[in-house]
């Protein structure tokens, strides 16, 4: 296994719930390969996703920064997940996310919109990963996963690209200070 792909996906999302006849999508998929050799992240980029079933809400772009004029110029779902297939051998490597809502997020649309599910089984929930290495009683987000791990946060929060980014470079220090026999399980999966 030479890498981990690391996705965040950012979603419409409401203040409360949604607008009749809307549902939340996916709207910006983050993506970096963590490179082992190197023992950082590369590779970093956002697919803007234009949504088919919801809009941008105000609350929404609060949160994310992105605008519904911003995700109307993205790609269409499918293409996005071809994108992920060809360009990062998402079928392949084993893939990781902070927490399982990424995870949850894409199979439900995936089956929604008839798409292929454009990654492997193999998946690391860094966000368990981190809270069981570390012993915490809880999981933590990610901002604080990446103070606690004496790093600063590299761009902005809530958007895909800078948090696929972060939870790789967390991923690091994670194999920095615990080696990379944390990763075992998923090396043998993946081969």
């Amino acid at each position: 296994m030479d890498s981990i792909v690391v996705i965040d996906i950012e979603a419409t999302c409401w203040k409360k719930l949604p607008p009749e006849g809307e549902q939340s999508e996916i709207i910006e998929i983050g993506v970096c390969l963590f490179d082992f050799a190197a023992g950082e992240p590369s590779a970093k980029r956002s697919i803007l996703v234009k949504p088919t079933r919801s809009k941008v809400s105000t609350y929404c772009t609060k949160l994310t920064t992105l605008t519904q004029a911003q995700v109307e110029t993205g790609t269409t779902f499918e293409d996005a997940c071809n994108q992920l297939e060809s360009d990062y051998l998402t079928r392949e490597r084993v893939w990781a996310s902070w927490g399982g809502y990424d995870q949850r997020m894409f199979h439900a649309q995936c089956d929604s919109f008839v798409t292929r599910y454009p990654f492997s089984q193999k998946h690391v929930n860094l966000k368990a990963l981190y809270a069981d290495l570390n012993k915490l009683p809880k999981q933590i987000g990610l901002a604080r996963a990446v103070k606690t791990s004496e790093l600063v946060l590299d761009g902005t929060h809530h958007r895909g690209d800078d948090d696929a980014w972060n939870a790789a470079r967390v991923l690091g220090s994670m194999l920095r200070q615990h080696g990379d026999a944390v990763l075992e399980p998923f090396r043998q999966s993946a081969e």
